[in-house]
């Protein structure tokens, strides 16, 4: 198995949204007090993409300053509150509890047996009991004004994405959020907005960019062992045909329901996030354009058909969602980014992962690279002869805990380490923002007969200057 490989309980399984409640549209956008925010920003919980390309063209004036190289503020010990504790939430406050000097102060979810649970572990830990907020889908919003919290984790269900991280920032915390920040560019553009108003952070907290392979091409991409850089690839395949028709596992079941809704990509990040780094984009390129394409959408019903019984809920569902997703991006530079979604049909577990520039390429699972002038007569080389382009974060935790091979540790890690000794984020909301705008274009787009969208440059022409990223310096604490 790929170091990389996901656990079956890997991405955003649970949280505050809970059965018929989560798939209210504008449930969960009344009474914020949101002054200044793009009108209908506040749907979070509508079950469409709502009108995409809307927001695709101009960038809207700016509200504040960018949030481009501002650092965290200084701090020796980092508070956190965590809301959603379904199998993402839950599986991630270990590795809060893992880091020196990071304290979970406060849990989230309305469902008092999972914040129980949860409570047990930070005590298990040694630390303080936390407070816990479980009075209903809302009570996300009190945790977020209390006033000993510097950092906010959402691990909850897509819908609720963009009102969480909003309410966060308004109460002047900095916010990461499971993938997709987002769900509409309108949405996108009112959290950059927001970031840059309140001068907090809004990231996606996209492990994958973390995962050893990733990080070593990434170096070794940055080092110029790839040439100029022409193409690359991501995707997820990931089979979750019966995790999505298991009553147990999504609640609601708010994963499947997607797939009555939307035609495109539901789940760019963690292909795309990776290859953006490679390419440097919104740090000298940036992705303008995005063709998407979509087979018929027949892996559900079929599963169904031989599944589930005949009084099962889920046949008043008429699936929509295409069952594999191909889109291809262009970069500024003329690069070409292929990104690729399939959770409906069977199929061995895929990121694709894949880099090539004029001097060779590589591919993940299995992992094979071919680089002149160490490989020849067309055969792959060995991946781990380049194990001295390890990242140094892989170098100093070459055994870290929790899943997913380690990343999930390594990006828990690294954030705090940057907010403890007040660095400058890895990855920022514009990054966030890109990675996740392909959900509402290439639904556009598939429903355009493939015609190109225009990406927002959530940067607002700042992409064109060189900044670091994910290949880090080690820093001296």
């Amino acid at each position: 198995m790929n170091e990389a490989q996901p656990q079956a309980h890997d991405h955003n399984e649970a949280g505050p949204s809970r059965r018929s409640v989560l798939w209210t549209a504008g449930a969960a956008g009344a009474g914020l007090g949101l002054g200044g925010l793009p009108a209908g920003s506040a749907a979070a919980a509508a079950p469409t993409a709502a009108d995409p390309a809307s927001a695709a063209g101009t960038a809207p004036a700016a509200k504040g300053k960018t949030m481009i190289g501002v650092p965290f503020e200084r701090r020796s010990t980092v508070r956190v509150g965590i809301i959603g504790l379904g199998n993402r939430g839950d599986g991630m406050i270990g590795l809060f509890l893992a880091v020196p000097g990071v304290r979970v102060v406060a849990l989230c979810d309305p469902v008092k047996e999972k914040t129980a649970k949860a409570a047990k572990k930070v005590t298990n830990a040694g630390q303080p009991a936390p407070a816990v907020y479980s009075n209903g889908d809302h009570d996300f919003e009190n945790l977020c004004k209390r006033g000993d919290i510097d950092f906010v984790f959402v691990a909850t269900p897509w819908d609720w994405h963009f009102e969480m991280a909003r309410t966060a920032m308004l109460n002047g915390k900095h916010v990461g959020v499971e993938c997709p920040l987002a769900l509409r560019l309108d949405q996108l553009w009112a959290l950059v907005d927001l970031s840059e108003r309140t001068r907090r952070h809004c990231m996606q907290v996209e492990n994958c960019c973390y995962g050893r392979n990733e990080m070593r091409v990434l170096r070794m991409a940055h080092a110029g062992l790839f040439g100029e850089l022409l193409h690359g690839a991501g995707a997820y395949h990931h089979d979750l045909r019966g995790l999505m028709f298991d009553p147990n596992y999504y609640e609601g079941p708010w994963r499947r329901l997607w797939h009555t809704r939307l035609r495109g990509d539901l789940y760019p990040n963690h292909g795309f996030g990776p290859v953006a780094n490679y390419m440097d984009l919104n740090r000298g390129d940036r992705a303008v354009r995005i063709s998407s394409f979509g087979t018929p959408a027949l892996g559900l019903a079929a599963y169904r058909k031989e599944h589930m019984p005949a009084n099962d809920p889920s046949w008043k569902e008429s699936y929509i969602e295409s069952d594999r997703t191909i889109s291809l991006v262009q970069t500024a530079k003329g690069r070409v980014i292929r990104l690729e979604h399939d959770v409906s049909t069977p199929h061995p577990y895929s990121r694709i992962n894949s880099l090539g520039g004029t001097k060779g390429v590589f591919e993940d699972y299995p992992e094979r690279i071919y680089l002149e002038p160490d490989q020849s007569n067309e055969e792959w080389g060995d991946f781990s002869r380049y194990a001295e382009w390890d990242h140094w974060l892989w170098k100093e935790h070459a055994n870290p805990p929790g899943g997913h091979g380690g990343m999930d540790y390594m990006l828990v890690f690294r954030l705090m380490q940057c907010m403890q000794l007040g660095l400058v984020p890895d990855f920022d909301v514009y990054d966030g923002a890109t990675w996740s705008a392909p959900v509402p274009l290439s639904d556009a787009s598939i429903k355009a007969g493939g015609a190109p969208q225009e990406f927002p440059d959530f940067t607002r022409g700042l992409w064109k200057k060189a900044r670091p990223g994910m290949d880090s310096q080690k820093p001296e604490e």
